[in-house]
Formats: C-alpha cells, structure tokens, sequence
C-alpha cells in the first residue's frame, strides 16, 4: 500500500493516512475485501505512531470504508456506492463554491456558469 505523508503539511498525519487510503480504495489501487496492513505493520512501515494509525483505521472504519474482522485482520469493506457518491458530491460542491465566489467577484452571471458547465458536459459526452 502507498503511503505518503508530510510532516510540513498542515493536515494531520492520521488524516492523510485516511485520505491516502481513501483515495486508493476510490481509485480501485485497494479492491473490495483486500486486506490492509495491520495497524502495527504500517506503524513500522511508515514509522508512525500506533495510536496514530488506530485513529485513521477507526475513522476509516466508522466511515465504511474498512471493515475489521477479529482475528483475521483489516479489509477493505465493499464499495457502497451511496458513500461514493457522497464524497463526489462533497467535492463538486467545494469546487462549485470556489467557481461561484470567482463568478461573483467578476460579475460573471449564473447563465455564463451554465454555459460553461454545458460546454464541458457536451465535450465529453
């Protein structure tokens, strides 16, 4: 499994080890049931905190993203694509709010956004 982290960076370390591994299992890198590292393992792999590790796993987890079977280990739950959806939405709408705050800052109007957005969806379909 990838793993990059950043010291430097000000999202904290269990936060971009979850996301790292959000993004893979999203990508299709981690497929449904595989497992992943134990929390000790990548503890040692990427010479983090344990405790740091347990607290990206258990949010992973309360997420639906992992699921933990006693025992046997860690594995990538199966894809519920509800919670897929979810996140694009998420991230459309962080885009959509930047691309209407510059709209706005430049008198550009709603009708001038659709069309854009019009443009793009034409272009790839």
């Amino acid at each position: 499994m990838k793993m990059i982290i950043s010291n430097s960076s000000p999202v904290p370390i269990y936060e971009q080890i979850k996301n790292s591994i959000i993004e893979q299992i999203l990508g299709d890198e981690l497929k449904e049931g595989e497992a992943i590292p134990s929390i000790r393992s990548l503890a040692q792999d990427i010479k983090i905190s344990v405790m740091t590790i347990k607290k990206a796993y258990d949010e992973l987890e309360q997420e639906g993203y992992i699921v933990s079977v006693q025992g046997k280990g860690t594995f990538v739950a199966t894809k519920n694509n509800e919670l897929v959806r979810e996140k694009a939405q998420k991230e459309i709408e962080s885009y959509v709010a930047k691309i209407t705050d510059i709209a706005m800052r430049f008198d550009i109007s709603k009708e001038e956004l659709i069309e854009v957005i019009d443009l793009f969806y034409g272009g790839n379909e």
